[in-house]
């Protein structure tokens, strides 16, 4: 996936080595071809909705996991698709569930720390007059509504972590993560950012699914791989704590700063909002920048530049990232 894909590679050369799961349902291999050159790398195409057993594998054998066991489990696994969200959602549902506690299993098995990526969709919506969302908060989620496979599915991972923490004694840590961009987003998906881009690239009209008003946090992709890690070296018992830009951002400034960085003609169009492309609050981030020692420092036209150079890339790969 898109975070992951970063994390690995960020682990993989500060000496560790990982085990990457995954289905590549929403993602690509394209994402992790380039770590395939790493030694104390592999990965393992297999369904975490089903029973994870790192013995039956053996190309696992020169980890062996049998005698070191696993220190870290990092579970950021869920089908995410803006265009494709509904066919995805029992698949969403079974992830958050079912692949949440296959995860915990697995970290239990080995007495792994344990961190949760979950989201800042577990606030429930943008208030009217935006308030950060402190990790205090209760949020208030429409478990009935169509998008409750994925909200109301990270609010239940979010339990099932917290359950086993209480229960077993595991060392759980849980990560609310806000509006994410970078390289390796999933392109022609409408996630905005990476196909404002290259729209502007070939003078096309850039449609934001909203109005005038649209309006989020952005993080860019390090900085969010940077607090996950700190996250996971910090002491044990810090709670939930948020990630993310506290800065509100107008989606139509963020187009036409995407235009200028392209030297585009493109113009700008509104159009219906999607399902699963809604604005989002914004992160109290606090606790992070306290307890971690945490800020997101990458500068907006920094992180729009190199996803710019990304993109022109990778735009004629048919299906996008």
């Amino acid at each position: 996936g898109f975070i992951g894909s970063h994390l690995i590679e960020k682990l993989l050369r500060d000496g560790a080595s990982v085990i990457c799961i995954d289905t590549f349902s929403t993602s690509s291999e394209r994402n992790i071809d380039h770590l395939l050159r790493f030694s104390d790398f592999e990965f393992i195409r297999y369904d975490i909705n089903q029973p994870i057993d790192l013995l039956a594998h053996a190309e696992l054998e020169r980890f062996k996991v049998r005698w070191s066991g696993v220190q870290e489990v990092y579970h950021l696994a869920v089908p995410t698709s803006v265009k494709e969200f509904n066919t995805l959602a029992i698949s969403t549902l079974q992830t958050n569930a079912l692949g949440t506690i296959n995860a915990l299993e697995l970290a239990k098995r080995y007495g792994a720390k344990f961190l949760l990526a979950s989201s800042a969709v577990v606030y429930g919506p943008r208030p009217k007059h935006p308030t950060p969302f402190d990790e205090n908060m209760n949020g208030l989620v429409d478990q009935l509504s169509p998008r409750a496979c994925y909200d109301e599915g990270k609010r239940f991972s979010e339990t099932c972590g917290v359950t086993y923490a209480n229960a077993y004694g595991l060392d759980v840590r849980i990560a609310r993560i806000f509006r994410t961009y970078g390289p390796r987003m999933k392109l022609f998906d409408a996630q905005m950012i990476p196909d404002f881009i290259i729209n502007a690239l070939e003078n096309k009209d850039l449609i934001i699914f909203g109005d005038e008003n649209f309006s989020s946090s952005l993080m860019f992709v390090d900085d969010v791989v940077d607090g996950l890690m700190k996250f996971m070296a910090a002491p044990a018992g810090i709670g939930p704590v948020n990630f993310g830009s506290d800065q509100d951002l107008r989606i139509s400034e963020v187009a036409k700063k995407i235009i200028t960085l392209t030297n585009s003609t493109a113009k700008i169009k509104f159009s219906e909002r999607l399902l699963f492309m809604s604005e989002l609050g914004l992160p109290n981030i606090s606790k992070a920048r306290d307890t971690l020692g945490w800020l997101p420092l990458t500068r907006l036209e920094e992180g729009l530049q190199k996803t710019i150079e990304y993109a022109k890339a990778h735009r004629f790969m048919v299906g996008g990232l």
